[in-house]
């Protein structure tokens, strides 16, 4: 496939995913790594050419004549192999970021495969998202330093570099069997620059690192992606898992719903545990399990939607007007003031996820249960409130339906965590709220006009969010009701056979102009749906379509456009790669998933 012309946006769909464990960047199929944070997923970007241009910065590395490109990763890893052929020969790209040392890099090697080729690296370095231009410095003949603020890099190659119109250049000749590596490092600028790693050595050690991680999982490789993907998005010092490591990649082009995604959601919390212990990663969801615990701590009322990697509370929302956006998709956006919205399916979300560790054995922990029996007694009060709701609208608060059934998930798991894992607990006050939110949800969010639960209390719209209440037992899909939801959702939010979230433009809910593609997580909602209603050959149909949607080394974003037949959104989107895991798990005859389990409360 040939690379992107010059002066082309690449899709989003053309990028490819690196990370060390603590941050990740992306490459695009032309050799541009045009995103990259340093040193944690949600710092400041020293490449932002992904949310605008070159002069943003990014780093191309790539044959002079470009050429027709193919990409692949290595078996069972995440490092990156692009090759390109062209009428001087051909060239392979390796690029990686080795599991964060003592610094992070990102470490390119150029390797000739075929003739002589002239190969360009071209390193434009602009700290803080694009809006500054570092101090850049020789210190010897293979390093160059560059230094704004806080912020360092120092690059290292034995070829030839020079200055260039605020640009690091290196051109110079690949031939068969030659290998030229070059290595980015971060570290502050207060202190001198770390010691130079052996780039064929970080190669193994990156290599075999992935391999032994995947050796413990008998899973086949289309959940071993995504599984990657999942451990790529983890920030490692504290469990914590990014929903995307990108912001501001828009849900609809030239659109303004634009947000970021470097944070951790509670909402994935069930999704992540179960993702990660069906594909045999204990170890993984012990220390999610740990980061949710540590970020929930604290005075019940005071339950955030989402947290920094670290646990952080406080994610100010701000604009980077310096910034055009991706394809004139403005405004980019850090932060996200959906941090301070209540949105009570949390709740729900925390108590499952725990109660889903408990039954699937992993160790317990008393202090976890203190802690959810504090957010249960919050829970009782919060649970009656209208609030912003799973997709954080921002026009108003309402009583949405999914909301209530995640208040109902939550007394339901702390009822039987108190009957099964014999725990202590206010069991009878728990089974009566459960009743009572069942009682007033199947009254006040059914419309019998359109057969069908809606959105919010006395609204008219569906939504795909309500393809959750078999799934997480509140009714069996069985059901009339629910039977009756699945339809209204296949005749209203069915566009080219996938799943929107709701209709934008009815009733401005979320308070912003325009629409977006499908969601493509509610589309996996809607193959386990149809599983459960026994109609496998359209579960499998619907899963197989929308493995096909994944680009080409298997990443898939939050949406997608039928029309335009691209990705859109955040890009990879963790909660999409659940999705598919889970789905995998439960419409796969011979992989046996957890849903039938959770679907059993309903029956």
């Amino acid at each position: 496939m040939p690379a992107p012309a010059a002066g082309m946006t690449a899709r989003i769909e053309d990028y490819a995913l690196l990370g060390d464990l603590q941050t990740a960047a992306l490459v695009e199929r032309g050799g541009s790594i045009d995103w990259l944070c340093f040193p944690r997923f949600d710092s400041g970007a020293c490449f932002a050419a992904l949310l605008g241009t070159p002069e943003h910065g990014r780093w191309l590395v790539a044959p002079l004549e470009g050429g027709k490109t193919s990409r692949r990763y290595l078996e069972d890893t995440m490092v990156l192999e692009t090759t390109w052929e062209n009428d001087e020969g051909g060239v392979r790209v390796i690029d990686f970021m080795p599991p964060r040392g003592t610094a992070p890099d990102v470490v390119r090697i150029v390797e000739g495969v075929r003739g002589r080729v002239r190969m360009r690296s071209e390193l434009v370095i602009r700290f803080d998202y694009g809006r500054i231009v570092p101090w850049v410095r020789r210190i010897d003949g293979d390093t160059r330093t560059a230094i704004a603020g806080p912020d360092a890099l120092c690059f290292r190659s034995h070829a030839h570099t020079f200055g260039e119109n605020m640009r690091t250049v290196s051109e110079f000749d690949v031939e068969e069997g030659e290998r030229v590596p070059f290595v980015l490092t971060w570290f502050p600028s207060h202190q001198e620059p770390p010691e130079q790693i052996d780039p064929e050595v970080a190669l193994d050690e990156t290599t075999s690192y992935w391999r032994e991680w995947n050796a413990g999982s008998e899973t086949p490789a289309l959940i071993k992606r995504s599984l990657m993907v999942l451990k790529t998005l983890t920030y490692a010092p504290t469990g914590g898992i990014v929903a995307a490591p990108t912001t501001s990649l828009p849900e609809a082009i030239g659109g303004e719903r634009n947000w970021d995604y470097r944070y951790c959601w509670l909402r994935d919390a069930t999704l992540t545990l179960l993702a990660l212990l069906q594909g045999d990663h204990a170890e993984e969801a012990q220390a999610w399990r740990h980061w949710l615990l540590r970020a929930v701590a604290g005075d019940p009322n005071d339950l955030q939607i989402m947290y920094g990697v670290g646990g952080e509370r406080r994610l100010t929302e701000f604009e980077l007007t310096w910034l055009p956006g991706y394809e004139s998709s403005a405004p980019v956006r850090v932060g996200n003031a959906a941090s301070e919205q209540l949105q009570v399916d949390v709740y729900g979300e925390v108590i499952d996820a725990l109660y889903q560790a408990r039954t699937q054995g992993l160790e317990y922990e008393p202090s976890s249960w203190a802690l959810q029996r504090k957010l249960l007694n919050a829970l009782e009060t919060t649970w009656q409130e209208p609030d912003e709701g799973i997709w954080e609208v921002r026009g108003g608060r309402r009583h949405f339906v999914h909301s209530k059934v995640m208040a109902w998930v939550a007394f339901d798991r702390a009822v039987r965590s108190v009957e099964i894992h014999e725990v202590d607990g206010a069991a009878d006050r728990w089974l009566a709220a459960r009743d009572r939110i069942h009682a007033e949800v199947c009254e006040r969010g059914f419309d019998a006009e359109l057969n069908s639960f809606t959105q919010s209390y006395g609204s008219k719209e569906l939504d795909a969010s309500l393809l959750m209440i078999p799934l997480v037992g509140f009714l069996p899909a069985t059901d009339p009701r629910v039977r009756g939801t699945i339809e209204a959702i296949e005749r209203d939010l069915l566009w080219d056979g996938l799943v929107l979230r709701y209709r934008p433009q009815e009733e401005r809910v979320d308070g912003l102009p325009g629409g977006e593609g499908v969601f493509l997580p509610c589309s996996f909602w809607l193959a386990d749906c149809y599983e459960l209603l026994g109609r496998h050959d359209d579960a499998h149909a619907l899963f197989e379509r929308l493995l096909g949607l994944a680009n080409d080394v298997g990443l898939l974003a939050e949406e997608y456009d039928p029309v335009a037949k691209r990705q859109l959104g955040n890009f990879p989107q963790a909660f999409t790669h659940l999705a598919l895991v889970n789905t995998a798990f439960n419409v796969l005859p011979h992989l046996p998933g957890l849903m039938h389990q959770r679907h059993a409360h309903a029956e």
